[in-house]
């Protein structure tokens, strides 16, 4: 049986990762070590000036004081690591599509994995609906298997959205693009208890890029959206003019 890590960044206690384990548990050894809180927007952050602590809960899973990345870093990377085949991260309160995959804890876990040598999937739902996490299991436990029969080894992750469907409404699948998003809302200003200005976020920005080969448009049409994302950023085809543009006099 393969040996799959699992992680996420809404933290240990999720239903996500409960319906994600459920799942795999039953085509793989599995193990779950994931943050003791919620750390969505973490990225690929590490903790680096505070020491890490890990628990084992009574239902298995280990729970960490840390980030997703420091999550997946401690398990293929230090005395308490086991041999892994795989790195399966989720599953997401809400979508990680188009630019949303920057600031992704989800997605920062799976990054981890692949940086670590190892095949790596990342999954969200499509939007944000506690009623389906298990059909979202159900499609990752599909995956899975087929990685396992056809390993796919490429330098990428598989960043994957599926819709709050029932299983049986899916359309199917399809290998998407990241979309774009428009700017994000103005940060609203308001203030706490003592009358002292604090701030928080804006709502996200709207689908700048939606076109019919983006995440955002299989999921919204009722597909499950795989989108490879590859982990060499190097814009390879802006090399030349940039080449260009140092040399000139």
């Amino acid at each position: 049986m393969m040996k799959l890590l699992v992680s996420n960044d809404d933290g240990v206690h999720a239903p996500g990762i409960a319906a994600l384990h459920k799942a795999l548990n039953e085509i793989a050894q599995v193990r779950v070590i994931a943050p003791d809180r919620n750390c969505s927007g973490a990225s690929n952050s590490l903790t680096l000036h505070n020491p890490l602590r890990v628990q084992e809960l009574p239902n298995g899973f280990f729970s960490l004081n840390g980030t997703p990345t420091d999550c997946v870093h401690l398990g293929t990377n230090s005395p308490l690591a086991d041999d892994v085949d795989l790195v399966v991260s989720g599953i997401n309160d809400g979508p990680n599509m188009g630019d949303d995959v920057l600031y992704s804890g989800t997605v920062a876990a799976a990054m981890e994995g692949r940086y670590m040598g190892l095949p790596a999937i990342a999954v969200s739902m499509g939007s944000r609906s506690d009623d389906y996490y298990d059909v979202a299991a159900r499609v990752i436990a599909d995956v899975v298997n087929k990685m396992a029969d056809s390993p796919l080894r490429l330098d990428t992750i598989l960043n994957i959205n599926v819709p709050a469907l029932p299983y049986e409404d899916l359309k199917g699948i399809k290998v998407t693009r990241l979309g774009r998003r428009h700017r994000a809302e103005t940060m609203v200003e308001s203030a706490d208890p003592f009358g002292r200005k604090i701030y928080w976020y804006g709502p996200i920005g709207g689908h700048q890029d939606d076109g019919a080969d983006t995440d955002f448009t299989a999921v919204r049409e009722g597909y499950v959206s795989i989108t490879p994302i590859s982990l060499d950023m190097t814009a390879r085809r802006h090399q030349d003019t940039l080449t260009n543009w140092l040399n000139e006099k």
